[in-house]
């Protein structure tokens, strides 16, 4: 039985059992670990992020800033992890991005922060769940969402 099956609650899920996780993969898998997790109701997830990604290149190559999306990205990222690990890996799953609402950047991310991303499920009818979310760096507030999505069967391949 893996960590993830192991326990409701996690003192950090690294790498690899993200990749077991969630199905994103480079250049979008956009969390690097999750270092705490409270069963289905809330995780904290890291992005470090490096100058080597891709998107610098295009976005203020001058003075890079971590595009607003790609942070929002990173918080539905933590989200759906959550909701992975809440459903267990008897029933393989798909978590897909349904809104954002009262999305709010207030400070540029830039390469050498470690984005701190806290997530915390707010409301859940059936397969649909609503996140708080709240990324820092440094314990300064850079954004903050409200995300809601929706969990549905992975198709056999």
């Amino acid at each position: 039985m893996s960590d993830v099956q192991a326990s409701n609650t996690l003192d950090s899920v690294d790498i690899f059992q993200i990749l077991k996780l969630l199905p994103h993969r480079y250049p979008f898998l956009l969390i690097d670990r999750i270092v705490e997790i409270e069963g289905g109701d809330a995780a904290v997830g890291i992005k470090n992020v490096t100058i080597n990604e891709p998107h610098f290149q295009g976005h203020f190559p001058e003075q890079p800033v971590m595009p607003g999306v790609l942070i929002i990205e990173a918080m539905a990222q933590t989200a759906g992890a959550i909701c992975i690990h809440a459903g267990g890996n008897d029933k393989p799953s798909l978590v897909y991005f349904m809104t954002i609402d009262n999305a709010k950047f207030r400070k540029p991310v830039v390469p050498g922060d470690q984005l701190r991303i806290a997530v915390r499920k707010t409301k859940q009818r059936g397969s649909i769940f609503r996140f708080s979310c709240e990324a820092t760096v440094d314990g300064v507030k850079v954004a903050e969402a409200e995300v809601s999505a929706m969990m549905t069967p992975k198709l056999p391949q």
